[in-house]
């Protein structure tokens, strides 16, 4: 690793956060003590986040803010995000100001040890989930305690989107998921079926304090099916996975990481990764 690149990656989906998102960044630069790189990803060049981020990189050189073309919604901005991470590990945390940012360094020491996936759960001890949708809660917390005892999947919280990842096991295996939030899942999901580590921290999850959430329950459910069920089965290789949980076509040059206008893209990596791999939820 060269002296200039991070040692972690952080995933910022965002959708029209506006001056929202300006405290959750002094959190997280205040909290992040590695070496890092933000990038903050949004939909398209009129995002109202993006003129807050490019203000905010006039003091902080660390954030840039992209513009995803992949697609629209979470999982794709997710995706390109990921792909475009310099760091060995890449963190996805949400703008919304959920998620504890005092954690990403330890989840991101977890990937360094040798975890496939570092998962910060609010259904083991000392995690807990303060707010949010009754309904999203009692599923979300059905499906990570089922997948721990019948999958043996690593963690109590396989659909939180607030986790560590290496980013060669995420380029390794790929990222399928074009819908909302569940890369969570499916990438717990793939490593599992790979055998590789998953391992989880508590955290306290506080629902956000303004704005609104952009997560759709009836929508997305179908989607986190489909990988609460790839969790169980025997072991695969990376080729496997491929072949049975493929993406629905090879990313055209269109849906590569790389320049965009309305965004300040100086610096990404433009070499595309491997095809997979805003704006709020888990």
């Amino acid at each position: 690793m060269s002296p200039n690149t991070p040692r972690v990656t952080v995933v910022i989906p965002a959708y029209n956060e506006d001056e929202q998102i300006v405290p959750i960044l002094d959190r997280l630069f205040e909290s992040v003590r590695l070496p890092c790189e933000v990038l903050v990803i949004v939909d398209s060049g009129t995002d109202t986040t993006i003129p807050v981020v490019e203000e905010y990189a006039q003091k902080e050189d660390r954030i840039r803010c992209l513009v995803n073309t992949y697609g629209p919604g979470p999982a794709n901005a997710i995706r390109f995000g990921i792909d475009a991470a310099r760091a060995p590990v890449a963190v996805v945390t949400m703008a919304d100001g959920c998620d504890d940012a005092r954690q990403i360094d330890e989840l991101a020491r977890l990937v360094e040890r040798g975890v496939a996936v570092a998962a910060a759960s609010r259904y083991m001890a000392g995690g807990q989930q303060v707010g949010g949708p009754v309904l999203k809660g009692t599923l979300s917390k059905a499906a990570g305690r089922s997948l721990r005892i019948l999958a043996h999947v690593g963690t109590r919280d396989a659909t939180n989107s607030f986790k560590a990842y290496s980013t060669e096991f995420v380029r390794q295996v790929g990222i399928d998921s074009r819908d909302g939030f569940e890369i969570g899942i499916e990438l717990t999901a793939k490593a599992k079926r790979l055998g590789l580590p998953v391992a989880e921290i508590p955290t306290i999850w506080l629902d956000r304090q303004a704005g609104v959430s952009n997560f759709k329950v009836a929508k997305w459910i179908p989607s986190y099916l489909r990988w609460y069920k790839f969790a169980f089965g025997p072991r695969m290789s990376p080729e496997q996975i491929r072949a049975q949980a493929g993406p629905p076509g090879p990313a055209s040059e269109t849906e590569r990481p790389g320049p965009a206008s309305g965004a300040d893209t100086s610096g990404a990596d433009t070499s595309g990764g491997a095809p997979g791999p805003i704006i709020e939820g888990k």
